[in-house]
């Protein structure tokens, strides 16, 4: 399966690609973004992959799944598009981060330059229907934690 990903990822992750479990898992999240409101949009998937190149990974963070409202999730976990409210898990990595060793809050929730630094921002489940927090959860593999 030729999936569109950063090339070091795409490298590591090929087997995975043609496995029986994969292919199962694209065919449902294609009939989802055909029949339902899915976030994040198809093309940011990967997006998490896409804007930390394996060769320069460093930290990986976990989330559960995308934020689930209109324009929030944008492929990276716990980041939000510029503009957006800041969800609670975000405002409160952002309280810690100023309580703990004083980084001021900033005015946007996306975190995009983190992962250009090298933390993965990776959500377990990569896509979720609008407004139904958990709904691709235990769906064929759908996390890629069995990596």
């Amino acid at each position: 399966m030729d999936v569109k990903i950063e090339t070091g990822w795409k490298k590591q992750l090929q087997e995975e690609f043609e496995k029986d479990y994969f292919i199962q898992l694209s065919e449902f999240v294609r009939n989802e973004y055909k029949t339902h409101k899915i976030y994040p949009p198809g093309k940011l998937v990967f997006n998490a992959f896409d804007q930390c190149p394996f060769n320069k990974l460093k930290v990986v963070i976990l989330g559960q799944d995308p934020y689930h409202g209109p324009g929030q999730a944008h492929g990276l976990c716990f980041s939000v598009n510029d503009g957006i409210k800041f969800p609670p898990s975000l405002r409160n990595i952002f309280k810690e981060l100023n309580n703990d060793v004083d980084k001021p809050i900033p005015e946007s929730g996306n975190l995009t330059d983190w992962a250009q630094q090298g933390v993965l921002l990776l959500n377990a489940t990569l896509t979720v229907r609008a407004h139904q927090a958990g709904s691709h959860q235990k769906k064929g593999g759908s996390n890629l934690l069995m990596l």
